[in-house]
């Protein structure tokens, strides 16, 4: 591809296109006990030092023979032009040998391996874990600053974080942010009414005070740039706070209310029973009051013996009347036995005249004519 090019040849144009033109491209600084550097690139990691022995030999990639006899015969005149049939001489130089298209450049094994490697995680679920060393000279519980950030920006763990903070590191599923967001505006979502997650989380951040540019709606998620959701949580805890205070000072009014409601009567009892104590007071020391206390008990003894008078009464009159009812009794039985002993009588007569009359004859006695039939 560059005629009598070399790996000195290489050098000598990247010093002279970049050194000095380039801010990436440094010349290295010699180090004791590494191996020799000829220049140096500077990554976001760091400074990584690039040594050139065989630069062009690895990364020759010569065309396979058979790709450039498929566009010796192609029908496109440009392309079958631009690779014509080697010359018989040069078979004859090279003794019948034929190009190395088999040859396998360092190129195409790091392409084939990364290939292989991206259709292996492709195909699992992998998890990374960032092993840093804290120290160099394995002290336990020494942290060295300086090597724990360089490794943490080799590793490109502060870059990662970096570009998560330049997009939207944060999401969450629309129902879950509804549902713990609904309190920064309840009054957007309405109660009682079906409303799609999705529709409802927008109408929710629209009517927020916050930067619209910073969020943005997915298929099944929100989206939040850094520092969003942590302002998000700070509101909801702020108006989480505002509603138990006020949820507080109801019960506080309603309990000291009803409070208020009981000292108010026990308030107006104890009014009462001063008036009444004071007009006892001051109507005790009249003389009527004096003469009304000395008969009281009297008239209370007097209303006692009328009572009893009115019992003696009635109890007399119940005695009397007791008389008269068992006097009525004993009438009543006598006349009772008075006429069982008739019956007896008329039951006896009745069967000796009914042994006096015929055997063979039978008498009709007809109760409407009154009349008598001998058969």
């Amino acid at each position: 591809m560059f005629p009598k090019s070399s790996d000195t040849t290489f050098k000598d144009k990247l010093y002279s296109q970049h050194l000095g033109k380039t801010k990436a491209f440094e010349k290295p600084k010699p180090a004791k006990g590494k191996a020799e550097a000829h220049f140096s690139l500077v990554h976001y990691a760091g400074t990584v030092d690039y040594n050139i022995t065989g630069w062009l030999e690895k990364n020759k990639d010569p065309l396979n023979d058979s790709v450039c006899q498929l566009y010796q015969k192609s029908g496109v005149k440009i392309l079958a032009a631009l690779y014509p049939p080697p010359p018989p001489e040069d078979k004859a130089k090279k003794g019948g040998k034929k190009k190395g298209g088999s040859m396998q450049t360092v190129s195409s094994q790091f392409r084939e391996n990364l290939h292989k490697l991206m259709t292996n995680l492709r195909s699992t679920h992998p998890h990374f874990v960032r092993c840093l060393i804290p120290n160099e000279s394995k002290t336990p519980g020494l942290m060295e600053n300086f090597l724990v950030i360089h490794q943490l920006r080799c590793n490109g763990v502060l870059e990662g974080i970096r570009i998560c903070r330049k997009g939207f590191p944060s999401r969450i599923i629309y129902a879950d942010f509804k549902q713990r967001y609904k309190v920064l505006n309840a009054s957007v979502i309405p109660e009682g009414q079906f409303m799609d997650n999705k529709k409802a989380s927008e109408k929710l951040l629209g009517s927020i005070d916050v930067n619209h540019e910073d969020y943005k709606f997915g298929h099944t998620k929100v989206f939040f740039k850094a520092g969003l959701l942590g302002v998000l949580e700070e509101m909801r805890d702020e108006k989480l706070a505002s509603l138990v205070g006020m949820v507080q000072a109801l019960s506080r009014g309603f309990l000291m209310r009803r409070e208020f409601s009981k000292m108010m009567e026990r308030r107006e009892s104890i009014y009462a029973i001063q008036y009444n104590i004071r007009s006892f007071m001051n109507v005790k020391t009249w003389p009527w009051m004096k003469l009304y206390f000395k008969i009281k008990p009297l008239l209370q003894s007097a209303e006692t013996e009328k009572e009893l008078a009115n019992m003696k009464e009635n109890y007399e009159k119940m005695k009397t009347d007791l008389a008269k009812a068992l006097s009525t009794k004993k009438q009543m039985e006598e006349k009772l036995v008075s006429l069982t002993q008739e019956k007896n009588d008329l039951a006896l007569q009745v069967a000796s005249v009914s042994k006096q009359l015929p055997s063979y004859g039978h008498i009709y006695i007809h109760m409407n004519t009154h009349t008598y039939t001998h058969i």
